[in-house]
């Protein structure tokens, strides 16, 4: 959970609104959740709020790095509070469950390109498909 949530807007210069406190809060509670998982819980939390507010909430939180955005192939985009250290995800290919892994090499990137092309990298995103122990029990 993000330690107050507030003070991490203000620290941020993002005006505080009660919508975009329970966005944070969602996301920071419900670890990859999907943009329509958030309005759902939002909607729970504090009543009514637009599909449209809650995707311009999400990409205002993306653009100042209070949480992550990671969009797995054939995926909807999913968001998350870990932010800042380059860990990786694993997805259930049956269930679509998904779970942090830490970077195996280190420090970010945690990956080195053949040939960088001249650009300076400062993140490597890697993601292990499988399929999850309970999908394997099953």
């Amino acid at each position: 959970m993000v330690p107050d949530p507030t003070s991490l807007l203000r620290e941020r210069g993002i005006q505080v609104t009660a919508q975009r406190l329970a966005v944070l809060r969602v996301v920071s509670s419900h670890p990859h959740i999907t943009a329509d998982g958030v309005a759902e819980s939002v909607r729970t939390e504090i009543g009514a709020i637009s599909r449209q507010y809650v995707y311009d909430a999400l990409g205002l939180l993306v653009a100042e790095g209070l949480i992550r955005r990671i969009q797995p192939a054939g995926s909807p985009a999913r968001f998350e509070a870990r932010v800042g250290d380059n860990h990786h995800h694993v997805i259930c290919r049956e269930c679509g469950k998904t779970s942090d892994v830490d970077c195996a090499v280190g420090e970010a990137p945690c990956l080195t390109a053949l040939d960088d092309r001249g650009y300076q990298i400062d993140e490597a995103e890697v993601i292990y498909w499988g399929r999850c122990p309970e999908c394997v029990s099953r």
